[in-house]
């Protein structure tokens, strides 16, 4: 019995914890940031690992400047920066892109 409720609590937690995220996604302050942010986590969270929530909401830490420039190339992150999570949403962003383009060209 024990070992489920302690089950349910995780999930919550997690489930918490992932709309937290989502609503700081969506509320940096700059419209350009919840675009990229915003569907990334909507997208993503359902799938990561705590650790890779953990990751997440460390770059989240990071302002939008350093991220933006990070995410699209100008410069790389810090070490602890570069990671799986960082990839990911390096992916993500170049697969939105290259679709609207595709979407733009019909």
């Amino acid at each position: 019995m024990d070992n489920h409720i302690s089950r349910s609590s995780e999930s919550e937690q997690r489930d918490i914890r992932c709309r937290r995220l989502l609503f700081r996604c969506w509320h940096r302050g700059t419209q350009e940031s919840d675009l990229i942010l915003g569907p990334f986590a909507e997208g993503s969270l359902k799938t990561l690992d705590i650790n890779q929530l953990g990751r997440f909401e460390a770059l989240l830490d990071c302002t939008d400047p350093d991220l933006f420039d990070w995410i699209f190339g100008v410069s790389d992150p810090p070490p602890e920066h570069e990671h799986d999570v960082m990839r990911l949403l390096r992916s993500f962003c170049t697969e939105r892109d290259r679709a609207s383009r595709q979407i733009g060209q019909h």
